[in-house]
């Protein structure tokens, strides 16, 4: 290791020091509770990972939580990407940038008012209506919690693409047009290639604030929301409630996995176009 290395080394173990022991070493410690039992700690095998796989609220929450995530991670990735296009050379851009992140300053709790407001018995939508129906408590539940998700994470979304935007020299554009490219081209031949690895953080990122959803609808509808919104996270904050420790770190190791292979499949396809 050259000294350069060394020097580096140094700087970034406070950090991977705090990963270690925050993080890394948890982690490990649910993979081991994963194959024991909750009560004696004695080794289970893969008993847990049955039990698991045999649940039906396991499953329920999976599918549920996969089909959230395939509906809303390209719905924002589009819509975001669009208004980052459309705000790019205009000067709105710069004059509302700290306002496209109000969504996330914006409380839980006082969302959930607004969901209140807006959706329950007596709220705006049954007066427009003229109808009395609880939308959570409905299979319109979903779409709430899509528009929640997609509300809360798009400004943050298109500041990641205007930065990655901004960081495309001009000077391409300009002789492309030159050349007699026209929008269309620029933008599949040099914006999308360009813009790649901001693409690849937004997409991680989108991913992980996925999960996040869950505080809204817990708030509004408790650990047992509508079947429809009944997520991962539900299941686990009852798994946790119930001390069924064996089938939450199970559980944690299976969304991981999954976690982790979504990433490094997108790695992989990342890298494989970068060759061609």
């Amino acid at each position: 290791m050259r000294k350069r290395e060394r020097t580096g080394f140094w700087f970034v173990l406070p950090c991977l020091a705090g990963v270690m022991v925050f993080y890394l070493i948890p982690f490990a410690d649910v993979i081991r509770r994963s194959f024991q039992k909750a009560s004696g700690g004695g080794f289970a095998g893969m008993y847990n990972y049955v039990q698991v796989f045999g649940n039906r609220a396991f499953k329920l929450a999976a599918g549920n939580t996969l089909c959230f995530v395939a509906v809303c991670l390209p719905l924002l990735l589009l819509l975001s990407l669009t208004l980052a296009l459309l705000l790019q050379h205009t000067a709105a851009s710069k004059l509302f940038r700290s306002a496209y992140l109000m969504p996330l300053a914006v409380p839980a709790a006082s969302m959930v008012l607004l969901w209140q407001l807006l959706f329950d018995n007596h709220g705006i939508l049954n007066g427009i209506l003229g109808q009395n129906v609880d939308w959570m408590n409905t299979d319109a539940s979903f779409g709430v919690l899509v528009f929640s998700y997609i509300w809360k994470n798009l400004g943050y979304d298109v500041i990641l693409w205007l930065a990655g935007l901004t960081a495309i020299p001009g000077n391409i554009y300009e002789a492309a047009r030159v050349d007699g490219a026209g929008s269309a081209k620029c933008f599949w031949y040099i914006t999308l290639p360009n813009i790649r690895p901001a693409a690849f953080t937004i997409v991680v990122l989108s991913l992980l604030n996925s999960f996040k959803v869950f505080r809204e609808a817990y708030l509004v509808a408790g650990g047992y929301p509508q079947e429809k919104i009944y997520l991962l996270q539900h299941l686990f904050n009852n798994w946790f409630q119930e001390l069924s420790v064996d089938k939450m770190a199970a559980g944690s190791v299976l969304l991981a996995l999954a976690a982790a292979g979504f990433v490094l499949l997108l790695q992989k396809s990342w890298d494989r176009e970068e060759e061609m």
